[in-house]
């Protein structure tokens, strides 16, 4: 299994038979290298979407359509980008989907939902969520954008993910001090990656509060399109 950051809270996960784009921001995205679109693209087979809104979602139907893979998200997410043209499976929270031998489980956020990149008018795009993916003996938990909430409780205990891709920027959503918190509090990862962050300057710029308040868990660092190997 393999997890590559793409920068700010986008990812490819390979993992059983598939190849996962999460959050897909490639273009406009500052830290991502255009350059690179095809080496993060490569032998994709669908992407997941957290929440609608453009430094997550608004790449999502031209890789949709130029890879002529399915775009999951929630349900009505999925009804304003299939309008677009493009192949879309609308889920729900408490919902998952079985794709090839990989499982993804809706799981609830805490933040927001819209979209402006369809036709420039601010529209309601269900609501935010986050995702567990399941496969060759492991469960990530993609936080997506959040604030800590008490449903990581359950989501931790039922789930027992020991991978954590936590939202740790601050400002528009947890920082690195809450997201060391939650996870010493809620879950008991073996590994943590940081991600949200890095891309502005009103986001950390630096893991360090994670990683001092995470003693004896693997905290890894990401760098874009280095992929990290379970």
């Amino acid at each position: 299994m393999k997890i590559t950051w793409l920068g700010h809270s986008g990812f490819r996960i390979e993992i059983e038979d598939q190849i996962l784009l999460i959050d897909p921001w490639l273009v406009g995205n500052p830290a991502f290298p255009e350059d690179r679109r095809l080496e993060a693209l490569e032998g994709v087979t669908a992407i997941l979407l957290s929440h609608g809104h453009g430094d997550h979602a608004s790449n999502a139907l031209k890789i949709s359509k130029d890879l002529g893979v399915p775009i999951a998200c929630i349900h009505e997410l999925s009804i304003l980008l299939a309008k677009d043209g493009v192949e879309t499976i609308g889920f729900g929270k408490g919902g998952t989907l079985e794709m090839g031998a990989a499982k993804i489980s809706m799981v609830n956020a805490v933040h927001s939902s819209s979209i402006d990149f369809l036709d420039g008018a601010l529209q309601y795009a269900g609501g935010e969520a986050g995702f567990m993916i399941r496969g060759e003996g492991h469960t990530i938990y993609f936080s997506g954008d959040t604030d800590v909430m008490a449903d990581m409780a359950w989501m931790g205990e039922y789930y027992a993910p020991d991978i954590g891709i936590l939202c740790a920027g601050g400002h528009y959503t947890m920082d690195m001090d809450m997201a060391a918190w939650a996870a010493k509090k809620y879950f008991d990862f073996k590994t943590v990656i940081p991600c949200h962050y890095k891309t502005f300057p009103i986001l950390a710029q630096s893991a360090d509060a994670l990683i001092s308040g995470l003693p004896g868990v693997d905290i890894r660092e990401p760098e874009v399109l280095k992929a990290i190997a379970f």
